[in-house]
């Protein structure tokens, strides 16, 4: 994976988190951190495939977080540090609660793209109790959907039109 779309990443991650909290403690905000951390760098591998899709993400920009923010009525008031919400991108968020909510959509996403490009994902793709306990939130498909339904279409067609290619 290239290390442009570590910005991304992060505040993809981030914005996931602050969406969708974790239950209390160091333990399971570590669990639902590892869980959104996956779905958002796999999100990030499928949309950016190639080095010059990572560098375009640059000279563009991601877009931002405002339509995310207006969906799901997050509040930008209190956050000093607003600057990381400028480097979540709306699609690879998207495609990441996707990934969260149906771990079956994952592990095709996961075929899909390079293992050394999205890392490991056993807890996006194989969650236990212990993944579902630490982010009841994030990993709820009808919390997860208003999000999820902005670009779950274009997820499922590359999906479908790369499975297609490789038969």
């Amino acid at each position: 994976m290239s290390a442009d779309l570590t910005p991304v990443i992060a505040a993809g991650t981030r914005w996931l988190l602050t969406a969708f909290p974790p239950s209390p403690g160091a333990f399971s905000q570590a669990l639902a951190e590892a869980q959104a951390r996956q779905a958002v760098t796999l999100a990030a591998a499928l949309r950016y495939p190639t080095p010059l899709d990572a560098e375009l993400l640059h000279l563009l920009g991601p877009g931002g977080s405002a339509r995310l923010d207006w969906l799901t009525g997050a509040d930008q008031g209190d956050d000093a540090d607003a600057d990381w919400r400028t480097w979540v991108d709306e699609t690879v968020v998207s495609w990441a609660a996707c990934l969260l909510a149906a771990p079956t959509v994952a592990l095709a996403a996961h075929h899909l793209v390079d293992r050394g490009q999205a890392g490991d994902v056993a807890r996006l793709t194989r969650p236990g109790d212990h993944e579902h306990d630490a982010a009841p939130l994030l990993r709820h498909p009808d919390l997860l959907e208003p999000v999820a339904a902005l670009h779950r279409a274009l997820l499922l067609d590359l999906l479908d039109n790369e499975a297609t290619a490789t038969r």
